[in-house]
């Protein structure tokens, strides 16, 4: 059992020193995730990882006590709140392409700059609401390695899975989601 699998069963106990314990390590390992996905992206492009970090973070712990089973259910939670600020990102972008914004703002240090364009990621998005109808497995990996940036061990890992069984699974997925958002463009 992993440190952070440990640390949430704690936390889940109601250790209060267990949850000190697990924001520093989590917050490491998002950080880093989040960094690795930003590596990619071209000179003009500065991601601020820590802004996606610490607002997924935010959301997740919210106003109520979270319980996360364990270290997959964990990133599962994680990989939906980068996707759902993502999304939310990429609509505010594509609005104000369209006109939506009166002002213009202020370049902020911590605004988080996409990595695909906003088109790209809404169709995903709405893609992945019904690949999860049909394969939850499939949806999760895709949140993980499209939204989060993990390697593919990373998510096998994180998911609980053999390399290769998530390898055949991304095949199928990234088939999947071209196949339904070809269709419907």
């Amino acid at each position: 059992m992993s440190d952070i699998t440990l640390l949430l069963d704690s936390v889940a106990r109601g250790d209060a020193r267990a949850a000190e314990d697990l924001l520093p390590i989590v917050y490491g390992e998002l950080r880093r995730l989040a960094a690795h996905k930003m590596s990619g992206e071209s000179a003009g492009h500065t991601l601020q990882a820590t802004a996606l970090v610490h607002e997924a973070w935010l959301r997740m712990v919210g106003s109520e006590q979270q319980q996360w089973q364990n270290r997959s259910h964990f990133f599962a939670a994680a990989a939906e709140s980068m996707r759902r600020i993502l999304v939310e990102h990429a609509r505010r972008k594509q609005s104000l392409k369209r006109g939506g914004g009166v002002g213009h703002d202020e370049l902020d240090e911590s605004a988080i700059v996409l990595t695909a364009p906003p088109d790209e990621l809404l169709a995903v998005h709405e893609a992945l609401d019904q690949l999860a109808q049909q394969d939850s497995q499939a949806a999760q990996l895709v949140k993980l390695r499209y939204f989060v940036g993990m390697t593919m061990e990373e998510a096998a890992s994180a998911m609980n899975l053999p390399k290769r069984t998530a390898e055949n699974l991304w095949t199928y997925a990234r088939v999947w989601l071209h196949r339904k958002i070809s269709k419907e463009r």
